[in-house]
């Protein structure tokens, strides 16, 4: 599939002047961070890396991290021994991970999340978490992640079937238990694939991560307790038809 480097074109917005997506900057930052700290958030980010594991195969050597300046996924790559570069909408993306760019673990760059600066097929897989649910412009970002990928492209999204179709109406709630949430949009797993389908890219893979919502993990403050209302909603196949956030990889045809 031939296609041309992104900077070839220019995405504007609705008073015609350049649009710059930068939904990574609020992830990027210590406030967000505390979101996933303590043992819940280990345990919560401890679900998320086994996932993304399981679909590290040996294709997969260099990686590039859209909006991943919260460090999430770009550190078990680094110890899964892949080569990663992060894109970020701003300098401020690469604080949380200013040690391991410093020491040249990690490769970082500033530019446009949805004008990746990047010739086509320049990362045999791009990943993207904690993004594409905050992207407005969201089919252009998969455009991008397609474009760069030379093998595949792993993304995370919130889907309508699970407990957060509820959303509307618990956001409040929840941010009362979380402190610092934001609003974020709900796919369908269909139009996710839809999209890919289009770039000439098709789903290989996919982990369904929690049935319950990660506010309520956070208020019962016990991953025990977590842990085992999560595996009875899995063995019990309530997971498997309703869990959320989703983890799809989609690999080129």
């Amino acid at each position: 599939m031939t296609t041309t480097p992104a900077a070839a074109t220019s995405h504007v917005g609705m008073n015609g002047a350049p649009y710059l997506e930068n939904a990574d900057i609020h992830a990027s930052s210590d406030e967000y961070a505390s979101r996933f700290g303590g043992e819940v958030g280990a345990w919560i980010l401890s679900v998320q890396t086994k996932a993304l594991e399981s679909f590290l195969d040996p294709e997969i050597q260099s990686v590039l991290d859209v909006g991943g300046g919260h460090g999430q996924i770009a550190l078990p790559l680094i110890e899964a021994h892949r080569s990663v570069t992060i894109l970020g909408s701003s300098s401020l993306c690469a604080e949380r991970l200013r040690e391991q760019i410093d020491n040249g673990i990690i490769s970082f760059q500033v530019g446009n999340l949805i004008e990746l600066p990047y010739a086509a097929a320049s990362f045999d897989c791009v990943v993207s978490f904690r993004l594409l649910s905050h992207c407005v412009a969201w089919k252009i970002l998969i455009a991008e992640l397609c474009r760069v990928a030379r093998h595949a492209v792993i993304i995370d999204y919130p889907t309508w079937v699970s407990i957060n179709f509820l959303s509307p109406l618990t956001f409040q709630l929840k941010r009362r238990i979380e402190g610092n949430t934001r609003t974020f949009t709900l796919f369908s797993s269909m139009e996710i694939r839809k999209e890919f389908k289009k770039h000439g890219f098709r789903l290989s893979g996919l982990e369904k991560q929690f049935s319950f919502p990660m506010a309520i993990h956070r208020a019962l403050k016990n991953p025990s307790v977590s842990q085992t209302l999560e595996g009875i909603a899995r063995s019990s196949g309530v997971t498997r038809l309703f869990g959320s956030p989703i983890i799809a990889k989609f690999v080129r045809e």
